[in-house]
């Protein structure tokens, strides 16, 4: 009798736990979704199948998503098309405050339009980025690492790359390189020189690259990668930047599976931090890599 209850109960505790695993995996899949739509919002639906209460969740889900996306489009959309149409008359200010008399005051109008000018044409590059859809690749992180530090080399830049990754990474080239591309540009213009140092992982990427800069506060860490956002002082307008460049890198960076992360660095100046996350089916190299665009 004692075995023939034990083998009930175990039999019991076996049906149980398979139904149970078969009632809540589609709650484990609708848990990784949510976490997954953070860094990829044009994530494959989920499937709507399995008991009603989690078919109804993953129809509510799925709705949600195409409702972001179709938020997120639309504010692109109308944005790219502001930025594009503000350069027809920043041209035609351009051209009119040439006609003027006194060169102090044609010269002060110049600043401001270049200004504005930058201003809309880096938000137009990155509500590009927010909308790209270009079809991804391997890259090979050190070859474009190494182009860039030729690029900066060629206007006398020093940018100096330790170590190597030995991987290719799955990614969009133009936008992959755009984003170290911009952290280098920090570095130099705010720290005079940009040290990269790159370190390869079995889940991730990591490329520090440090200035010799004042470094930031630490309140402002976070702040500095809001659009349009500049720290007075050494990192004020007259370095002619627009305040795009972190927001732009972090959110590559982000459509990659990683992020870019500011800190100031114990020997002195200001080191940021992206990582890139490995694909994991095309992580291998399968054919010639691409070193950027």
């Amino acid at each position: 009798m004692l075995l023939t209850l034990a083998t009930l109960l175990a039999a019991v505790l076996l049906l149980s736990l398979m139904a149970v695993r078969w009632v809540t995996r589609p709650l484990q899949l609708l848990a990784t979704a949510a976490d997954e739509l953070g860094r990829d919002i044009n994530r494959p639906p989920l499937s709507e199948g399995g008991p009603a209460e989690v078919s109804r969740a993953a129809h509510a889900f799925n709705t949600m998503q195409t409702r972001l996306v179709q938020f997120i489009d639309g504010r692109t959309r109308l944005l790219t098309a502001m930025s594009h149409d503000l350069k027809t008359p920043l041209t035609r200010m351009r051209l009119r405050a040439e006609l003027l008399e006194d060169a102090n005051l044609r010269q002060k109008f110049e600043a401001d339009l270049l200004e504005m000018e930058a201003m809309a044409t880096q938000t137009l590059e990155f509500m590009r980025g927010l909308s790209n859809r270009d079809p991804t690749q391997l890259i090979d992180i050190t070859g474009l690492l190494e182009s860039l530090q030729g690029e900066n080399a060629a206007m006398g830049r020093t940018v100096t790359i330790d170590d190597r990754v030995t991987r290719p990474l799955t990614g969009l080239p133009r936008l992959l390189k755009r984003c170290p591309s911009n952290l280098i540009d920090n570095a130099v213009l705010y720290g005079k020189c940009a040290e990269v140092r790159v370190e390869e992982g079995p889940d991730q990427v990591a490329i520090r690259l440090r200035d010799h800069g004042p470094g930031i506060p630490d309140i402002e860490v976070e702040k500095v990668f809001e659009p349009f956002y500049r720290i007075e002082g050494s990192r004020s307008r007259e370095t002619g930047g627009t305040g795009l460049g972190l927001s732009i890198a972090r959110n590559i960076a982000q459509a990659h599976g990683g992020d870019v992360l500011l800190r100031n660095h114990e020997g002195g100046g200001l080191e940021a931090i992206l990582t890139l996350q490995w694909n994991r089916t095309t992580g291998a190299p399968t054919g010639q890599a691409a070193a950027g665009p």
